[in-house]
């Protein structure tokens, strides 16, 4: 039992520190997909989850953070890997200090 524990501990801290420690990335909104969790962002090279310029859809938890973002926005964004989906942690659009947090 001591052992599973360990796994738990050990698998909440990698995910708490990769979304702890996500480089901010650059990229343009393409689409927002509310009813969905999604938006269409295409972006610059991400180093926190080692991908290259593309334009992909990610996810967001709460959608009501889309409402605030229009097509087109230069936004820059945290991400990480949650299984087979890309979460954005945070979005703000370029050069506001204040992020929202769509977690």
């Amino acid at each position: 039992m001591s052992s599973l524990k360990h796994i738990v501990l050990i698998t909440l801290c990698s995910v708490f520190s990769s979304a702890a420690y996500a480089d901010w990335a650059s990229g343009e909104i393409r689409r927002l997909d509310p009813e969905n969790k999604r938006l269409t962002i295409k972006h610059g090279e991400i180093k926190s989850i080692d991908m290259p310029p593309m334009t992909m859809v990610f996810y967001v938890t709460d959608p009501e953070v889309l409402s605030k973002l229009k097509v087109a926005d230069a936004i820059e964004f945290k991400v990480v890997e949650e299984g087979k989906k890309f979460m954005v942690t945070e979005i703000r659009l370029k050069g506001d200090a204040q992020g929202l947090k769509p977690y």
